[in-house]
């Protein structure tokens, strides 16, 4: 009787971080525990009304219940390229350079398998989004580790990628604002990167879901208004977190058009696109009031100044982010990254994510997203506070 074993590539992969901690989170909530989740980062606050209300009407329409193209409809990504002109000033061609994604996570999955052969290497930055190295290894590839450090502003030393690395690299992955350090990207860097990928035949990767989520004035770009980025760079964008939509599975990615046909050409292969009423619903986010990601980014702000006094006021060595909803936080003095998330569980009912669970690098920090109320998030620091453990 066969054992029905899984894939080499399948036990390649690390347990997936945020299965892991549900699985503790649920084994707590059986002995009774009251849970507050810092762990996951996803949006508490609901999708505004006039989008749901767009998504209900489309529904409605027999028009919309085919299947839909694998690119999506042409109105969404004219949505998308309308999006990108008027928020960063970049001119998308929405035939040919937006392509849409059953959610960004999707795009970044299939990406490896475009253009990824066994040997390649992929660049990956350490900490990052599993996904990133997860792509690498079901297209075959061999994904290269670059750290992400405090001491570098978590941005990685391009310069430091030994020559016969370079040489076997096909895709560079970038992620700013951050996840899951938090950590933003100044312009220079950007340019950097683009003229490091230009230079070495590279795909530039940049996910880019948490540009709206800002504070204290500060704006994001977008890799594609550097100049000659185009030329090597696609940009990952989702309505997931700008518009509390991350159930609905509705993202897109834009840039080079050759690198998204060729990621095109995975997703005709391996899915029917998104749902058409879905994307009905995303141009109405995209061009309809704009508000909403006003009033979102103020209560993200409150949340993140309460949660950052609080843990100042214990001694943890805390930098404010500008943007994404995630603070990253430094462990106290005898403690592993996994140690004290499990600590906080056991102890206080406090999910947060351990550093190393998004790479290597990210040994001695926590993760922290402020995803829940300003009351949960006082109440969490409470608790913790009263364990009596004092920040490094």
């Amino acid at each position: 009787m066969s054992t029905f074993a899984q894939s080499a590539r399948l036990q390649q992969l690390p347990p997936y971080l945020f299965a892991e901690l549900d699985r503790m989170k649920q084994e707590q909530i059986k002995k009774g525990a009251d849970i507050i989740s810092l762990g996951i980062g996803d949006p508490d606050l609901p999708t505004p009304p006039h989008i749901i209300q767009a998504m209900a009407q489309a529904a409605a329409d027999p028009k919309n219940h085919q299947y839909p193209s694998y690119e999506g409809m042409l109105g969404f990504r004219k949505a998308a390229a309308d999006w990108y002109r008027q928020r960063f000033g970049t001119a998308l061609d929405p035939t040919t350079e937006v392509l849409a994604l059953i959610g960004s996570k999707e795009g970044i999955g299939h990406l490896p398998l475009a253009f990824i052969n066994p040997g390649d290497v992929v660049l990956v930055p350490d900490p990052a989004y599993p996904v990133y190295q997860a792509g690498t290894l079901f297209a075959g590839g061999e994904a290269y580790f670059l750290p992400l450090t405090p001491e570098r502003g978590f941005l990685p030393d391009l310069g430091a990628i030994p020559t016969a690395v370079l040489k076997r690299a096909k895709i560079l992955w970038l992620n700013y604002p951050n996840n899951p350090t938090g950590a933003v990207a100044p312009r220079e860097f950007l340019a950097e990167a683009v003229a490091f990928a230009r230079r070495h035949g590279l795909i530039l990767a940049h996910d880019a879901p948490y540009s709206e989520i800002a504070f204290d004035g500060y704006r994001p770009e977008s890799i594609l208004s550097i100049d000659g980025a185009k030329d090597v760079a696609v940009e990952f964008h989702s309505v997931s977190k700008t518009y509390n939509m991350t159930g609905w599975r509705l993202g897109f990615a834009v840039g080079n058009a050759r690198i998204l046909s060729g990621l095109g050409r995975v997703k005709e292969n391996v899915d029917s696109g998104v749902f058409q009423a879905v994307q009905h619903a995303g141009i109405v986010a995209l061009t309809g009031p704009q508000q909403c990601v006003t009033d979102n980014r103020r209560i993200w702000q409150e949340r993140r100044d309460v949660l950052m006094a609080a843990l100042r006021d214990m001694g943890f060595a805390v930098t404010p982010p500008k943007a994404t909803f995630y603070a990253w936080i430094p462990v106290p003095r005898g403690f592993t990254s996994g140690s004290f998330c499990v600590d906080l569980l056991v102890k206080t009912g406090v999910v947060v994510t351990p550093g190393n669970g998004f790479g290597a690098s990210g040994e001695g920090f926590v993760r922290a997203a402020f995803t829940v109320s300003v009351e949960r998030i006082r109440e969490a620091m409470d608790r913790i506070r009263k364990l009596g453990i004092r920040g490094s």
